[in-house]
């Protein structure tokens, strides 16, 4: 009997005993020996069971939920982050949870293997293994991005001139056509030839990409990729962080900014290339932080297209090394942070001994904000509110934004 969904979404029954693709309440027979097992056959279905809209769901790693509805699959995500500030012994007001539906995502990850001399394969990896699952179609992705599979695929082929090349094609969905930014083309015997390198900026040619880069450099573009982020209009560099969806990405700023809501100065710490920056500029000043040169300069060239905002700083800094201190935050009563998966200890240390009166903390990592959470709250802040944020639909990945005060 399969008595809840573990943090991985595998079913789990006493033992533990780990079932991938198993709800609770269910009976089934299960292969293998250990602790992890695998399914073969659901005896006694739960009432929850839903059919996956994906052909490679089974088999695709990318996906573990997609046999769950849809409301106790959200209320599982929403009790995850719940569990995981209780640890911490934390609580706060739960907001109903956003959620990105199917055909969202704006940005895929997709590997590449060897196939014939016009496309390679392409897909992702299956199941706990480095096996290649091939797709055709990802529920998951926008429309734009589906229908460009092959294409991609094409794109690839030339990838494989070293045996030891295995490449994931990082393809980003912008305003002005795809980014794709080519990882992992082994480069020690000294990278692609001119003659792959020219295939390559056929195929993105053919295909009207907005830009391809290898490791980094630019191998083919034919106008910089951008994106609408609040009043501004961006211009990213290679490798720019975005947000999942645009839709996940416009509710967690309008949360955040309606937290900084009559706010004199504002700190947006780890701000990227603006997710957050020009929209709260809109309200107030704001010093804008990141490590990226690259996503800090992108930042600054756009405030040319956001007239009327109140005015922006930005800085290239490391804030694990330097964290902006509690004396730089002498004059700002609301700082925003939205750190890498690592959290932001050092940071938050530094808010905590500050006289900032309002925060407000946006994650990836539940975990790693609930520490931080416990560094402020120890300092005299109280967590006010929680929105839980499903961008990665049907994986078990969760994130959120949290409003501190004191």
């Amino acid at each position: 009997m399969i008595q809840a969904v573990g943090g991985e979404g595998d079913g789990v029954a006493a033992g533990p005993i780990y079932v991938p693709f198993a709800l609770p309440g269910e009976r089934v027979r299960v292969t293998g020996g250990g602790d992890r097992r695998e399914l073969a056959e659901v005896l006694a279905a739960s009432p929850e069971r839903v059919e996956p809209p994906c052909p490679h769901f089974g088999l695709c790693g990318g996906c573990a939920l997609q046999h769950w509805a849809h409301a106790p699959y959200l209320a599982w995500k929403t009790h995850r982050i719940v569990r995981t500030l209780a640890r911490e012994r934390i609580e706060t007001e739960v907001l109903p949870a956003y959620a990105a539906g199917p055909g969202a995502r704006r940005r895929l990850a997709l590997h590449a293997r060897r196939g014939g001399p016009d496309a390679a394969r392409l897909g992702y990896k299956a199941r706990r293994s480095w096996d290649l699952v091939e797709v055709d179609v990802c529920p998951i992705a926008d429309p734009a991005l589906q229908a460009a599979i092959p294409a991609l695929a094409r794109l690839a082929a030339p990838l494989f001139e070293h045996p030891k090349s295995a490449p994931t094609l990082h393809v980003t969905l912008t305003a002005t056509g795809l980014d794709v930014e080519i990882t992992g083309v082994e480069a020690r015997s000294g990278g692609l030839s001119a003659d792959a390198r020219m295939r390559i900026a056929e195929h993105a040619a053919a295909a009207d990409f907005a830009r391809v880069t290898l490791a980094g450099e630019v191998a083919y573009m034919a106008r910089a990729p951008q994106v609408r982020l609040g009043p501004a209009t961006v211009a990213l560099p290679p490798g720019a962080f975005l947000q999942a969806t645009p839709g996940a990405e416009a509710a967690m700023a309008e949360f955040a900014g309606e937290a900084a809501a009559g706010a004199a100065r504002i700190a947006d710490l780890h701000c990227g290339v603006g997710t957050f920056t020009f929209r709260l500029a809109a309200i107030a000043p704001v010093h804008a932080v990141d490590m990226s040169a690259g996503a800090v300069a992108a930042l600054r060239a756009a405030l040319s297209t956001a007239p009327g905002l109140k005015g922006v700083a930005a800085e290239a800094r490391d804030l694990v090394r330097r964290p902006v201190l509690a004396e730089e935050l002498r004059k700002t009563d609301v700082v925003v942070f939205d750190p890498p998966r690592a959290g932001a200890a050092e940071q938050a240390a530094e808010i905590a001994r500050s006289a900032v009166p309002r925060v407000v903390g946006v994650s990836c990592n539940p975990a790693t904000f609930a520490r931080d959470a416990r560094i402020l709250i120890d300092a005299g802040f109280r967590l006010d509110r929680l929105l839980p944020v499903d961008q990665f639909l049907w994986s078990p990945h969760v994130e959120l934004v949290g409003v501190f005060s004191r």
